[in-house]
């Protein structure tokens, strides 16, 4: 905030006394000094100006804010009194009433950092990128040595989805000064949105010390096929934050880095907090599968399937599990459901006809499983070669016998 004004030289002595007031730090006292003293002048933009500066200070910053516009009602563009006025209207978060008068007192002095940084702050605040990193620029230009500035220009191209070229100014800014290093996170979570995952793994790997920075590096390094990587991350952020999500990331880690018996703990913990968590029930049968523990896989399947029937994902983990468990009845209602769904797959095709031709009795059951193994042919497309090998075999023999 720029400093009371002392334009009378003639003041009245409420108004002489407002300014020794704000002097000593005594800002509620200047303000009830400076409205007595407009009641005796309304039309002195000084004594308003002062007022608003004291009310600023009292943190009243709607009172603040008709203060400084009484201002610039009397005295149109009051430089002191528009930047003072855009600092407050920044602070109340109203960016689109700041623009405006940030940029009359941009122009009005456009060599004086302060005006342009904080108009580039309000327009970065508007979604008005390029207009902006203009602003940011014009204020670095005039302090070199701003790192506010400097993450401005940054944040500003970041907004704009130019990330390479705002990289390095966000990386300038924590140069500048290590306290803004938080824009380094910010920047990684641009690079994941860019799906630019080594870029945001680098950065992540900077904060050894944040937990959430831990656990987005071990997520990051799990969807980059980093299983091995990740799970010293994930098992710190599951220490730190023991979330359903941190050890069902843990669980999931272990069981793509091949050591399926570390999955166990960190699944326990996960249904301990959420034991009716579909999504948690489907991972923990295939920690299962993995360990050819079928039928206990299938179990937690079924409950998968019961606490989210709309899953295509469990009712096809069911489908698969009770095939590979002879239990023909329940992969066939599976099988059926995917196809209620709308989520079957060649595969499932493939499921629904080795199943139909096993549990055949009749002559009619072979003519559904030779239906079946039809339905999958015409899917298939070449794309499935050991399948469709079988599956042309088997549609010989039940030609066969239902000719027979």
């Amino acid at each position: 905030m720029i400093a009371p004004l002392l334009f009378c030289l003639a003041l009245q002595t409420p108004a002489e006394d407002g300014i020794k007031a704000l002097d000593s730090g005594k800002p509620a006292e200047a303000e009830a000094l400076f409205l007595k003293a407009l009641a005796a002048d309304p039309n002195d933009f000084s004594l308003h100006f002062n007022l608003a500066f004291a009310q600023s200070q009292l943190n009243k910053d709607n009172e603040a804010i008709a203060s400084y516009r009484k201002v610039l009602t009397l005295k149109p563009g009051l430089y002191e009194a528009q930047l003072n006025l855009g600092i407050l209207l920044l602070r109340q978060k109203l960016y689109a009433d700041a623009a405006p008068v940030l940029s009359a007192a941009a122009a009005t002095k456009p060599n004086e950092y302060r005006p342009n940084y904080y108009l580039g702050d309000a327009l970065l605040n508007l979604n008005r990128g390029a207009e902006s990193e203009k602003a940011f620029r014009k204020a670095l230009e005039i302090n070199p040595k701003s790192a506010e500035a400097a993450q401005g220009v940054g944040m500003a191209l970041l907004n704009q989805g130019k990330t390479a070229a705002g990289a390095p100014f966000i990386e300038q800014a924590v140069q500048l000064d290590p306290s803004f290093e938080q824009a380094l996170l910010h920047l990684a979570t641009v690079h994941e949105a860019d799906k630019n995952f080594d870029a945001a793994i680098a950065l992540y790997r900077r904060f050894p010390n944040d937990p959430a920075a831990r656990e987005r590096l071990g997520d990051l390094l799990l969807k980059s096929g980093k299983a091995a990587s990740a799970i010293p991350e994930l098992e710190a952020a599951a220490k730190s934050s023991p979330t359903v999500a941190n050890y069902t990331a843990l669980a999931t880690a272990y069981l793509q880095a091949g050591q399926p018996g570390k999955c166990q703990a960190p699944i326990d913990a996960a249904l301990r907090l959420e034991p009716n968590n579909g999504e948690l029930r489907l991972l923990y049968g295939r920690l299962l599968r993995e360990m050819r523990k079928f039928d206990l896989a299938a179990n937690q399947f079924a409950l998968a399937v019961k606490l989210s029937p709309n899953s295509p994902e469990a009712w096809s983990d069911l489908a698969t599990a009770t095939v590979l468990m002879e239990r023909y009845d329940v992969a066939l209602t599976a099988l059926e459901r995917l196809r209620q769904l709308n989520a079957e797959k060649p595969g499932h095709l493939y499921l629904r006809a080795i199943t139909l031709d096993k549990v055949k009795q009749n002559r009619q059951g072979a003519r559904a499983a030779l239906t079946a193994y039809q339905d999958f042919l015409n899917v298939a497309g070449g794309k499935f070669p050991d399948e469709e090998f079988k599956a042309r075999q088997r549609l010989k023999i039940l030609e066969r016998e239902v000719n027979r």
